[in-house]
C-alpha cells in the first residue's frame, strides 16, 4: 500500500499516542487491505468508548492513510488538544445548522482532494444497552452520495472494557491488559442510490445500509449474532416517558 504524506502534526500526535497504546493494550487488527491506497474515501465507524477513536486512529495510521475526523467544535478551543486538532486537519462540527453546513462542505472538499474523512454515524457513544450500533444519522450517507467515494465500514470492540461508556468515573481500567479489536470491511455498495434525489427516505435507506455493514463486522468481532433491528434512542426515550406517565397516572 502506498504511503501518503502524513505531515508534521499527525506524526507528532502519533509519537505521543502510539507508545502507550502499544505498551498498555494488545491488538487484533484485520481488514487493512480494504483501506484504499489512493483517492478520497469515507470510513464509517461504530463508537462505544471515549477511548475507541485512539484505537481506530492507530489502526488506520498504520495503513498510511490517515483519517480526518469530524470533531465537536468545543475541542478546538482547548490550547494543546485544539492545536493538535487544527494541525492534523480535523474538521470542527458546530450545533448550529448554518455552521454544520460548513463541516459538510469541508468533508466533501477533503474527499474530493483525495483524503479520508472518518464518520461516526451514530453521532455519539452508542446508547444500546449491549453496545451494538444504534440507528445512524444521515451525514455520512449524504456525503457519500454526493461524492460517490468508497465508504469503508469499520467495527471496533474492546476499548469499552478499558473505559466503559457513560461510566460514573471516567478512569482507565488497564489490567488485565485489554485487546483493542478493529475490523475494516469492503466498501459498502451504495450504487442503488446514486442519481436519486437525496430525500429523507433515500438518505435513511443509504444510512441503514452503512450501519448494517458496520453491525455485521461487529458481530464477527464479538462472535455473536447482532440484534434484528438497531437501537433507536429517540424511540426508547419516548417509550420510557410513556411508561413513566402511565405509572404516574396509576399512582394518582
Amino acid at each position: 500500500m502506498s504511503r501518503h504524506r502524513i505531515g508534521f502534526w499527525y506524526r507528532l500526535t502519533a509519537v505521543l499516542a502510539k507508545p502507550p497504546l502499544v505498551v498498555l493494550f494488545k491488538r487484533d487488527w484485520r481488514g487493512m487491505e480494504h483501506i484504499p491506497a489512493d483517492g478520497g474515501f469515507i470510513t464509517a465507524v461504530n463508537h462505544n468508548s471515549y477511548l475507541d477513536p485512539l484505537s481506530y486512529a492507530h489502526f488506520q495510521y498504520n495503513t498510511g492513510r490517515v483519517p480526518r475526523f469530524l470533531a465537536k467544535s468545543g475541542l478546538f478551543k482547548t490550547t494543546f488538544v485544539g492545536t493538535l486538532l487544527r494541525g492534523t486537519g480535523q474538521i470542527p462540527v458546530y450545533r448550529q445548522s448554518t455552521d454544520a453546513a460548513v463541516a459538510f462542505r469541508a468533508a466533501v472538499a477533503a474527499i474530493e482532494s483525495g483524503e479520508c474523512v472518518a464518520f461516526y454515524p451514530e453521532g455519539t457513544l452508542t446508547r444500546d444497552p449491549k453496545l451494538w450500533p444504534m440507528q445512524g444519522k444521515t451525514g455520512a450517507a449524504r456525503v457519500a452520495l454526493l461524492t460517490k467515494a468508497p465508504v469503508i465500514p469499520v467495527a471496533q470492540w474492546g476499548a469499552h472494557e478499558a473505559m466503559p461508556p457513560y461510566a460514573k468515573e471516567k478512569k482507565l481500567r488497564l489490567f488485565p491488559r485489554k485487546t483493542l479489536k478493529v475490523l475494516a470491511g469492503p466498501p459498502v455498495d451504495l450504487s442503488a442510490y446514486y442519481g436519486q434525489e437525496p430525500t429523507a427516505e433515500v438518505l435513511r435507506q443509504a444510512t441503514d445500509t452503512i450501519m448494517a455493514a458496520i453491525t455485521e463486522l461487529l458481530a464477527e468481532l464479538r462472535r455473536e449474532p447482532a440484534p434484528a433491528q438497531p437501537y433507536d434512542h429517540k424511540q426508547a426515550r419516548a417509550e420510557a416517558r410513556r411508561k413513566a406517565q402511565h405509572g404516574k397516572e396509576n399512582d394518582e
